[in-house]
């Protein structure tokens, strides 16, 4: 008896209707349709290895690549219609090929499953996806770099613990969030080589009994290599994995720039001013310009988070080989949404972060008078090493001077050479060669530091490195 699921790719077992609450359950074309690209794109590979293998003939793989290119056209010109039964982008694809060019169309499934299938679609997917966020990446960066290289001689406070703590030049603080984007970059350049891997010709579980030349449908597709074992190509996923760990780190800088972002942006700062065009107002409070887009992009990073978590706890459970775990439904999004929805809230995210950098203003002085004589308590420190204290001793003689101009309600600075020599009698009267902003950031030169020459050294070092990477 001719089954009535027999549309579907594995419907000849099956008797009866499938329950339509299961039905939905099952099916991912909601969501995996946007790899309508790379299926036919593996498709396409996949015809010319059967041809090669003798299994269909010259005219039937041009049949086939002929119908392919026919579907990739109504998919560009968003004219391709999804029909019920088409559980995924792989079914309906294949069954549109056979509404365009007949019987030939079963033969292109021969020795292939949507196991090996699936994952080579994600594979080049995420391929393409990894080489836009890069691009995204560098430009964000090139704009972080400009800015400084602009505004190098802004100085403001530098802070730990939320506390202000010594001073130090603006462009040192944008520079502090490009070192870990371009580590960013250089591990998602390390994930695509992971990505890069050929797992079409693994079959369901057990290989290709086909004599399908691997070899060619690697260089069809471009793969850098070729899967070693065929239970791991079709069951594993960490390239996922890895992907959605990355954009966790990566939102993780992204949100650490916003919350300072957020917070230097505020009345009580107001060390920068956000363009109206990443600012939102208050419903109720007219005089509200609140930092929306700043906000949205520390929130975007629990998003992910939830996303990398959530994909670990489904592998960890799971039986070696394929599951289906691993795809998802509409009430299931695992895999495939999960590196889809990471995909669009980093790009998203990318975007946002590039203009809200490129718009906003500086407040130079404010910032010039948020910088206090306490920042230059390490300073007298440093002025009594350079007469020979060890620093131990310095660093406590310091701290005495800092305890005077307390107890005095004075600023650091206005302690006369007396009240010094309370604290140690090799304070002089140069000590007012301590009390100047742009001196003390000069005296950091090594690399790394906030004294211009340095900063400027930054700067290069990543023009140069943003150079390389685009080649």
């Amino acid at each position: 008896m001719a089954s009535p699921e027999g549309n579907k790719l594995w419907g000849g077992r099956f008797v009866g209707n499938i329950d339509p609450i299961m039905e939905r359950f099952n099916a991912s074309i909601s969501y995996d349709q946007r790899m309508w690209q790379a299926d036919i794109k593996g498709s396409k590979a996949y015809a010319k290895a059967l041809q090669k293998a003798g299994l269909v003939t010259q005219n039937e793989m041009e049949q086939i690549l002929t119908g392919l290119d026919k579907v990739h056209d109504e998919w560009s010109r968003g004219e391709f219609k999804i029909k019920d039964g088409d559980e995924d982008i792989h079914t309906a694809n294949e069954r549109r090929l056979k509404e365009i060019i007949g019987d030939p169309a079963g033969k292109l499934h021969t020795g292939r499953s949507r196991n090996d299938q699936v994952a080579t679609d994600m594979r080049l997917w995420l391929r393409d996806g990894i080489s836009t966020l890069k691009e995204q990446t560098l430009q964000f960066i090139n704009t972080m770099v400009e800015r400084a290289a602009v505004e190098i001689d802004v100085l403001f406070p530098g802070y730990t613990h939320t506390q202000r703590a010594q001073p130090i030049r603006w462009s040192q603080w944008i520079l502090s969030h490009v070192v870990p984007l371009s580590r960013d970059v250089e591990r998602l350049e390390e994930i695509r080589k992971r990505t890069n891997v050929m797992p079409l010709g693994s079959g369901a579980i057990a290989g290709n009994p086909f004599n399908i030349d691997r070899e060619l449908l690697r260089k069809e597709l471009n793969f850098d290599s070729i899967s070693i074992n065929s239970l791991d190509a079709t069951g594993q996923r960490d390239f996922v994995a890895e992907f959605l760990f990355w954009g966790s780190m990566c939102l993780t800088h992204l949100s650490k720039m916003a919350e300072d972002l957020i917070l230097y942006n505020t009345k009580e700062f107001s060390f920068i001013t956000l363009s109206d065009a990443y600012s939102t107002g208050s419903s109720l409070m007219p005089q509200k310009k609140n930092a929306d887009s700043l906000e949205l992009i520390r929130s975007k990073a629990g998003r992910v988070f939830g996303r990398c978590a959530g994909f670990l706890m489904t592998l960890k459970g799971l039986p070696s080989t394929y599951n289906k775990d691993l795809q998802y439904s509409f009430l299931m999004q695992e895999d495939k949404e999960a590196m889809f929805d990471t995909f669009d809230t980093v790009h998203a995210v990318l975007q946002v972060a590039t203009g809200v950098i490129s718009t906003l203003e500086i407040n130079q002085k404010t910032m010039e008078e948020a910088l206090s004589p306490d920042m230059l308590a390490t300073d007298l420190a440093y002025y009594l090493v350079r007469k020979g204290m060890p620093f131990r001793e310095a660093h406590s003689c310091a701290g005495k001077a800092v305890y005077i101009a307390e107890s005095k309600k004075i600023p650091l600075n206005q302690l006369t050479v007396e009240d010094l020599h309370t604290a140690s009698p090799l304070f002089d009267c140069d000590i007012c060669t301590v009390w100047d902003y742009s001196s003390s950031v000069e005296q950091y030169s090594s690399p790394g530091g906030t004294a211009k020459c340095s900063v400027t050294a930054q700067i290069e070092h990543f023009r140069s490195w943003l150079r390389t990477q685009r080649q």
